[in-house]
């Protein structure tokens, strides 16, 4: 009986034996799961860190890399204006045209209307001469010549448009009795084109409106 007890007892003990050891291995294991879980938490993180940096870096070399490319088509566009002024500086003035600034300028020997006259300019892969500046209005004045210039108000009265379609701002050269003189009647309203007149008149009051029937000189205007 007693060995019996005894076999049991020493059964019973190498079962919890068993089962601590048991407890004890899955303990072991979940700590060391943890620990991985733990180290890969650890590990991921300087991954990120470097990601998110190498980004950063990556958008701003693509910042960089369009401001260079908007200054390149720019010093681009700069070359190609300075080389296209110097080779029209180099060119000579055609048989009959006078240079001025950048524009090539031709003075009629004949007279006609101002849409004729006009057409010849057009003809001549020019058109009537805009005028833009002071130092302009001087040399034109310096042609000595009542000449046409690309000024009218044909398409709608008062309105005064160059011939490329600009309005008239400034400057302006109206000779002051001219502008008193414009009225609201029938004979004013058809004089819709204008003249510089080099007669009479000073470079800074030298326009006047005529009848674009009128037969003048002309000043056709080619920018090169």
């Amino acid at each position: 009986m007693a060995d019996y007890v005894n076999k049991q007892v020493i059964e019973l003990k190498e079962v919890n034996e068993e089962n601590q050891n048991r407890a004890t291995r899955s303990m072991k294991t979940e700590t060391h799961l943890s620990d991985n879980r733990g180290n890969e938490t650890v590990e991921k993180d300087p991954l990120q860190t470097s990601y998110n940096t190498m980004t950063k870096e990556r958008d701003q070399l693509q910042t960089s890399y369009n401001t260079l490319t908007k200054e390149r088509d720019q010093l681009q566009k700069d070359r190609d204006d300075i080389m296209s002024k110097f080779s029209n500086m180099k060119q000579k003035c055609p048989e009959g045209w006078q240079k001025f600034e950048s524009s090539w300028y031709f003075l009629s020997t004949v007279k006609k209307p101002w849409r004729e006259s006009r057409q010849d300019c057009l003809e001549r892969g020019a058109d009537l001469v805009i005028v833009n500046s002071d130092m302009e209005q001087e040399f034109l004045f310096g042609l000595t010549k009542r000449a046409w210039i690309g000024l009218t108000d044909s398409v709608t009265e008062g309105t005064w448009k160059w011939v490329d379609g600009t309005p008239l701002t400034t400057p302006s050269y109206w000779h002051k009795l001219q502008l008193e003189n414009d009225g609201d009647t029938p004979a004013n309203r058809k004089e819709d084109c204008v003249e510089l007149n080099t007669e009479t008149w000073r470079p800074g009051k030298a326009w006047n409106d005529l009848s674009c029937s009128d037969n003048h000189y002309w000043i056709c205007e080619k920018v090169v």
